[in-house]
């Protein structure tokens, strides 16, 4: 018996699944990953066991790969432990009151009604600088000031503006608040918890940690966290993170006006496969999915490099409805005992 597993292991290792014969659908999903040029990995968890763990290219399931925005995903989970620790009152705490020395002269005063939360949903009103303004504002000498001078051009609190910067404030308010770098706090409170490692990232002329944008985890490390959200905040047995931090950043503030999604503290909420999905995403098609309902998290890292168009993260999410239909239109004839054996 142990020799049939172990050769059952090389056959599926070959081909990227962890998974047994009864998996078949999953063999269709690979071939459909196959076909998306762009696509450098796939990792699919169900009840917490890879059933698909493919690589085309990148760095592979093991290594950190730049995730791109899917660092504002990160970030939530930061944002929601400083809260918890008390380094943050609450969402509805003032930014500037948070941001302190930081702050520079000059700022509009209807700028003293962000709230944390505000700007962690990209609900702060303050003019983008992502998109063509990007280049401009991490040209600048401080990206603070230059994002908090933007224009007012709505109710803090409002519409979704997507803009790095705001989610960069969450960063440089965490780190004026705490008195150490978001780096350190994420080790803490996010990495030596769960078992990740999270390495240095790019900062600001004021050595802040970019926040929101160029973190650098792995595939398993994005599942890692995307299991704590699955599961309510808990794992491995211990209570990480809170349930109603979870259920806060999976309630929709605004909403993007570009896909339709809402947008809570960090995630997108949509439907997928007619099955309540949240996600992050990064430029290029970083992407990590938890579908509750199906018991299943999914992580997807593409090519980082421009150009990328947006047409490819429709694929992504064809992909992972493909995932679910495949994995929900057969019984499972291995049980999770067995699969971990086949690990």
């Amino acid at each position: 018996m142990r020799f049939l597993r172990n050769q059952v292991l090389v056959m599926v290792s070959m081909v990227g699944i962890v998974a047994a014969p009864a998996w078949a659908g999953v063999e269709r999903v690979v071939d459909q990953a196959r076909g998306m040029e762009r696509l450098h990995s796939l990792l699919v968890l169900h009840d917490g066991v890879p059933v698909v763990e493919h690589v085309q290219a990148g760095p592979g399931l093991s290594r950190p790969a730049n995730i791109k925005s899917l660092s504002k995903t990160v970030l939530s989970v930061i944002a929601g432990m400083a809260i918890e620790q008390g380094v943050v009152g609450s969402v509805d705490q003032s930014l500037l009151e948070l941001l302190g020395q930081q702050v520079p002269e000059g700022v509009d005063p209807r700028a003293r009604e962000i709230s944390f939360g505000d700007a962690l949903a990209m609900q702060a009103g303050l003019a983008s600088t992502s998109g063509r303004n990007y280049g401009r504002w991490v040209q600048s000498d401080n990206w603070v000031a230059h994002a908090l001078n933007r224009p007012m051009i709505a109710q803090p609190g409002g519409r979704m503006i997507y803009s790095t910067g705001a989610t960069h404030l969450v960063s440089a308010a965490l780190t004026e608040a705490s008195g150490e770098s978001t780096l350190v706090l994420a080790r803490r409170w996010l990495g030596e918890p769960l078992n990740i490692r999270i390495p240095p990232w790019l900062t600001d002329p004021q050595d802040i940690y970019f926040g929101g944008n160029d973190m650098h985890l792995s595939p398993r490390a994005l599942a890692r966290i995307g299991e704590l959200y699955r599961l309510g905040g808990e794992l491995d047995g211990r209570r990480i993170l809170s349930e109603q931090w979870i259920t806060a950043s999976w309630t929709a503030n605004g909403r993007s006006p570009w896909t339709g999604d809402d947008y809570g503290y960090g995630w997108f909420i949509t439907e997928v496969a007619d099955r309540r999905a949240y996600y992050g995403r990064g430029y290029g098609g970083q992407a990590l999915f938890v579908i509750p309902d199906s018991r299943m998290t999914v992580v997807i890292t593409s090519n980082p490099n421009p150009p990328s168009s947006g047409g490819h993260f429709r694929y992504l999410r064809h992909l992972v409805a493909f995932a679910i239909q495949a994995l929900e239109s057969q019984p499972q004839s291995v049980g999770e005992s067995q699969l971990r054996g086949l690990r």
